[in-house]
């Protein structure tokens, strides 16, 4: 079932330059699809489209069936949720428990079902003991688990990630991505990420590519990172555990080439034993 379907896109900040042409594509209900291109691609465009902040030159969103217009677009909204690259706009409250709580109130959930209801979120992103601390004084990535937490709790059906690591070091970085991974694991959320990181790409279901404003490539991960070559031109790098492979390759060791990083040791490994 399609959660969302886009046809035939087409928007432009200044009414003269199109920003996106003609792009289409559908997103499967309960998948986590990344989409994935270089700086000025478009693919951040495409997230404030989704959630009606501006209004397409051309082209149809649809929602769950819904077309998204004035008549919809705030029902639409409150089955998505966003968490953007910057979490300190995003903050509202003085503490971690009162930004959740934000949202809570705005839903009108009652006060006697809110304090386990953030408990539980806090509890679910790795964020329990800091409840009472101050969202701005907490690292990058402890800040982006309190804006997930505040979205989560909110009980979105659709979850965009905007470009929501870009701004982390490395660290950080791996640990968002796990995070992702684990919602995408025990719920039942759509997940859409907005990304130009490559290695979070392979951990997805489903790759759309963005290139000049138009959708270049739509599929698997393992069918997009076939085409290296072309990637690399649209000034995309490849993951680290497939770059791995091709070296080895050419020291004459052959390995599976959709290991996943994590894997890789274990694939020296076995080629050890095999030996």
């Amino acid at each position: 079932m399609h959660k969302i379907e886009v046809e035939h896109l087409t928007f432009s900040y200044d009414g003269e330059q199109d920003v996106l042409k003609d792009v289409s594509f559908q997103i499967e209900q309960g998948s986590y699809t990344t989409i994935v291109g270089h700086n000025g691609s478009g693919k951040s465009t495409i997230a404030k489209l989704l959630i009606g902040l501006m209004e397409a030159k051309a082209g149809k969103i649809r929602v769950d069936g819904m077309e998204l217009n004035e008549k919809t677009v705030y029902d639409i909204r409150d089955k998505i949720g966003i968490v953007f690259k910057h979490p300190d706009n995003q903050f509202i409250g003085a503490t971690v428990a009162d930004d959740i709580a934000f949202g809570l109130e705005n839903h009108q959930v009652a006060q006697e079902k809110m304090q386990q209801i953030i408990e539980d979120y806090a509890r679910r992103v790795n964020m329990s003991k800091y409840l009472n601390s101050e969202p701005t004084k907490l690292s990058g990535g402890q800040k982006q688990r309190v804006a997930i937490a505040s979205v989560l709790a909110i009980a979105p059906e659709i979850l965009i990630f905007d470009e929501s690591t870009s701004m982390l070091d490395p660290q950080g970085k791996a640990e968002i991505n796990a995070l992702i991974q684990k919602i995408h694991k025990e719920s039942h959320l759509t997940i859409v990420s907005i990304t130009h990181d490559i290695e979070e790409m392979a951990h997805s279901d489903h790759v759309i590519v963005m290139n000049d404003g138009r959708v270049v490539m739509d599929g698997t991960p393992q069918m997009i990172l076939k085409r290296e070559n072309e990637l690399v031109n649209m000034q995309l790098d490849i993951p680290f555990a497939l770059k791995f492979v091709h070296a080895m390759k050419k020291e004459g060791v052959q390995l599976h080439e959709e290991i996943q990083m994590e894997r890789v040791v274990d694939e020296l490994c076995r080629l050890r034993f095999e030996k």
